[in-house]
């Protein structure tokens, strides 16, 4: 007896491939701008390099539930095509300035401000995107699609940036990131959001606004527990590659070549997962296999920590990236689904801002427990707060009732 063949997915709507078409390519021009940013800086020293990427992140984590706020008040679309054009104007400048009379540092810090605050408005508006752009029930693979994409530039952007500076200067990456920018302006002109901003008869102060985003994600069903669920995962599993991971390899006399093949193996396994949840669909109890995935990140983390050799550590950072984009493809789009449409920006505010404050507290614990320890100390630590989250997450009985 055959079994029935399986059912098709239907198509992800041409408007929202094209829109991500477009951010994807806005977003490896950012990561070039700002490794551009980070290098000119960095040859004025230690504190001016610390200071412009200050800049960026300062008024980032500050303004975000505004800017989400900003975004449900006066629409997504609309908030974006801004932002990408004040990028075009402070890339075009940048670019200008910088052939004439070089990097000094006020002027990266001026222009780490500007982006810095752009972002804040920015990508509250562009997480909602892929439920703006596509039916509820192809969320999940929008958001996987989306999540692969920026898992691939997350591993390339840096070194295209290199090469970029290191051939033409920090002119040339200003002048890419301007032309990525106008790219997804231009696509930004063509597509249609689903859900219209509120009228302005309903606006009221923009902070009680900003307020009503974070009482709304704590008191609908399942946003508050998924919140905290993945700050929880943010602040014990990215940590991992950017400091434990080059920590271990010197331990371990790995190289910088050992510490790059590891931190590319779990990129890889992240982008494995979502390409094919991007294609399959989420399973249909996304809440467990989201606490499943999470589970099992921690247990890639103990085989890292337990073996001590690169092949052993390579296995494990295989089994964190398959089993993360498990995680982020099954909750993440709970974020979007749940969310009411007149507050999609506002949720991925707070998602953004639990995310970044969870890391700036669990990237100097985790530094400081490998420093007075060892590096595989910390490793076990964060180990046991992930499989703690996914047992905190198995008897939520919110998070058990996600469904695809």
């Amino acid at each position: 007896m055959t079994s029935p063949p399986a059912t098709k997915q239907p198509p992800l709507p041409r408007s929202y491939l094209l829109w991500l078409g477009g951010a994807a390519t806005s977003q490896l021009g950012d990561a070039v701008l700002y490794f551009a940013l980070a290098w000119a800086a960095a040859a004025h020293g230690g504190i001016a390099a610390g200071l412009v990427l200050s800049a960026i992140a300062l008024p980032r984590t500050l303004l975000l539930l505004v800017g989400g706020a900003v975004g449900d008040r006066l629409g997504a679309r609309q908030v974006m095509i801004i932002g990408d054009a004040v990028m075009i104007g402070v890339a075009i400048v940048l670019a200008v300035t910088t052939t004439w009379i070089g990097a000094p540092v006020p002027l990266l810090v001026a222009a780490a401000l500007i982006v810095g605050t752009n972002d804040a408005f920015y990508l509250p508006s562009m997480g909602s995107m892929p439920r703006q752009l596509v039916a509820d029930a192809l969320v999940g693979r929008a958001v996987a699609l989306r999540q692969s994409g920026s898992q691939l530039i997350g591993v390339v952007g840096a070194p295209l940036g290199g090469v970029v500076v290191a051939f033409a200067g920090v002119p040339a990456a200003a002048w890419v990131d301007a032309v990525t920018f106008a790219l997804v302006l231009i696509v930004l002109l063509r597509v249609r959001p689903r859900f219209d901003p509120p009228p302005p008869v309903q606006r009221r102060h923009i902070v009680r606004e900003a307020a009503d985003g974070v009482r709304i994600a704590f008191t609908t069903e399942g946003l508050g527990p998924a919140l905290l669920l993945v700050a929880g995962a943010a602040g014990f599993i990215l940590p991992f590659s950017s400091i434990l991971i080059p920590l271990m390899a010197q331990e371990h006399a790995w190289g910088a070549t050992g510490a790059g093949v590891l931190v590319g193996v779990q990129a890889a396994g992240a982008i494995v997962t979502t390409l094919i949840v991007s294609k399959r669909g989420v399973g249909a109890r996304a809440g467990l296999i989201a606490v499943g995935g999470l589970a099992t990140v921690g247990l890639g983390q103990l085989v890292v920590a337990v073996t001590g050799s690169l092949p052993g550590a390579v296995a494990g950072v295989l089994l964190m990236g398959l089993s993360a984009g498990v995680f982020v493809t099954h909750l993440n789009p709970v974020l979007l689904k749940a969310a009411p449409p007149t507050y999609l920006a506002r949720v991925q505010a707070l998602l953004v801002l639990v995310q970044s404050v969870t890391l700036l507290v669990t990237n100097n614990v985790i530094g400081s427990v490998a420093h007075a320890f060892r590096p595989e100390v910390a490793v076990y630590g964060c180990a046991v707060v992930l499989l703690m989250c996914a047992v905190a997450g198995l008897v939520s009985r919110p998070i058990r009732r996600i469904t695809e």
